[in-house]
């Protein structure tokens, strides 16, 4: 085919997601597991419903949804002390861990949850890049999954979840414009953004930036262009799992 694209180093077109896959019911404690894996980056996700609130939020009458996020030691190339050792987390997995909570919030009835509190920890065990984008998608379907069985013991007085959310990574990389980047792409990147939206394709969080010179707003929109088409995909495989239906 006459100029068309260069392949990327793992084969993709341009326009091509790494392979997306979700595994339920990981581990066998939390009230939802998911391992999630996009290419070569694995992240398992589990939520966790506790029966209590922070005490910032006793009697607003509503409960809460919250995220933390960590990378295992051996995660990447080269081993990484665990937070614990520094004794303080990282900037880098406060920052994270605050996106997953937040566009996790945003389609959630916090009033339904009545006085439970859901964790969704978010544990890097390979990291090919698109970690906290896995993150999202996976936490996603682990929060389904626990809100599925808290409903089970305390009924919901509404629907405590208003609609699906998906997210992925977007960049430009020596002028060409791709989706879900891998380390090697990411770590080259000119310009670099996470994009989160709900199922009808409205956007909740858009994280990025030009790592050297500005970029034209043209490419902002062809970026969320392929972008939208990631989390198409994506949903789509959320749905799969979680058999077509929310809580």
């Amino acid at each position: 085919m006459k100029n068309a694209p260069p392949l990327r180093p793992d084969g993709r077109r341009p326009g091509e997601a790494r392979p997306f896959a979700l595994e339920l019911e990981f581990t066998l404690h939390a009230e939802g597991s998911v391992l999630a894996s996009a290419g070569n980056t694995k992240v398992l996700c589990t939520a966790s419903v506790e029966d209590r609130l922070p005490g910032w939020m006793k009697n607003q009458g509503s409960g809460w949804v919250t995220a933390e996020y960590a990378m295992l030691p051996r995660a990447t190339h080269t081993r990484s002390p665990r937070e614990i050792t520094s004794g303080k987390p990282s900037g880098r997995g406060q920052e994270i861990q605050r996106l997953i909570g937040r566009s996790l919030r945003s389609v959630v009835n916090l009033e339904a949850l009545g006085t439970h509190t859901i964790w969704i920890d978010c544990d890097v065990i390979q990291a090919d890049g698109g970690t906290r984008t896995t993150a999202i998608a996976g936490g996603f379907v682990a929060l389904v999954l626990a809100l599925r069985k808290l409903g089970q013991s305390h009924p919901f007085p509404a629907p405590p979840v208003t609609g699906y959310l998906s997210s992925v990574s977007v960049g430009i990389v020596e002028g060409q414009t791709l989706l879900d980047l891998d380390y090697r792409e990411d770590s080259r990147a000119e310009v670099d953004l996470n994009v989160v939206m709900t199922d009808s394709l409205e956007i909740i969080e858009i994280q990025g930036n030009a790592e050297g010179q500005p970029f034209p707003r043209k490419s902002l929109d062809a970026m969320l262009d392929l972008a939208e088409a990631g989390v198409q995909s994506r949903l789509e495989a959320q749905k799969k799992a979680l058999g077509g239906r929310l809580v």
